[in-house]
């Protein structure tokens, strides 16, 4: 089961070696929340498919575990997750619009439903635009919806939501690129919270994409994974087979 979470948060080891990495700037007080906003969405991702090999470790309060990851996206469609350990295949995952799906060979069970198992799991809503844009570096709200108020947090634009919700929201941004470098999700109530962070980016084919993903996960059981791309390719013909072996038992969560 962890296998296949560490996969759908995607994301890979912090230690990481030296990388061509995109440079960034200090933001300054002469910035509006619309040019930040603009700036951000202005960094597009037009492709079709797009391959990730990634290292990953996941961490719990009762295990850690280093796994590798193949991802492959097909834009707005599918995203499909290869887990390995020791170079052993442990785990398949298929998320669509509409399924999160995925089966793992240890315990040979699966699991197929809707995206309210992974918005528990973090403590967020979550559905696939969402999960695509973590992985692509984006953020996972959409920022043209709704009022905003900036400021300048350690030198990046931190764009909050002014609201009396029991649901705070918070996006960091650095202002060469307007490139997210973090992003918080907090819920009083619940006494739970997701940060995500990108320490560093890399342009590939003229978009940029995270080197790094770090996530925390806080509430009953807190959670972290941290993710490391190992190289990255646009635009080549996919494979995206995945089927649940027949004897396989089904799970549910909750």
């Amino acid at each position: 089961m962890k296998y296949l979470l560490s996969a759908i948060l995607l994301f890979f080891l912090i230690g990481c070696k030296s990388k061509q990495s995109v440079a960034t700037a200090a933001a300054n007080d002469n910035t509006e929340v619309s040019k930040i906003i603009n700036g951000h969405y202005a960094n597009e991702h037009d492709f079709k498919t797009l391959s990730i090999r990634a290292n990953a470790k996941y961490v719990d309060d009762k295990q850690s575990q280093s796994i590798n990851a193949e991802i492959r996206i097909k834009k707005d469609e599918i995203i499909w997750i290869n887990i390995k350990v020791l170079g052993f295949p442990v785990a398949k995952a298929l998320i669509t619009p509409t399924k999160v799906s995925y089966y793992e060979k240890i315990n040979s069970t699966y699991f197929e439903g809707d995206f309210s198992m992974l918005s528990n799991w973090l403590g967020t809503d979550l559905d696939f635009s969402k999960v695509q844009n973590l992985f692509l570096g984006k953020a996972i709200d959409d920022l043209t919806k709704g009022k905003w108020v900036s400021e300048i947090n350690e030198k990046l634009y931190k764009l909050s939501k002014p609201s009396d919700s029991d649901i705070s929201k918070e996006f960091y941004f650095e202002a060469a690129n307007y490139l997210l470098k973090k992003e918080t999700i907090s819920q009083a109530s619940q006494s739970r919270a997701l940060e995500i962070q990108y320490p560093s980016h890399k342009s590939v084919e003229k978009m940029f994409l995270p080197n790094e993903i770090n996530i925390k996960a806080l509430q009953k059981n807190n959670v972290s994974i941290d993710i490391e791309y190992k190289s990255t390719t646009f635009n080549e013909n996919l494979s995206y087979s995945y089927s649940i072996p027949n004897d396989y038992k089904a799970i549910e969560i909750d």
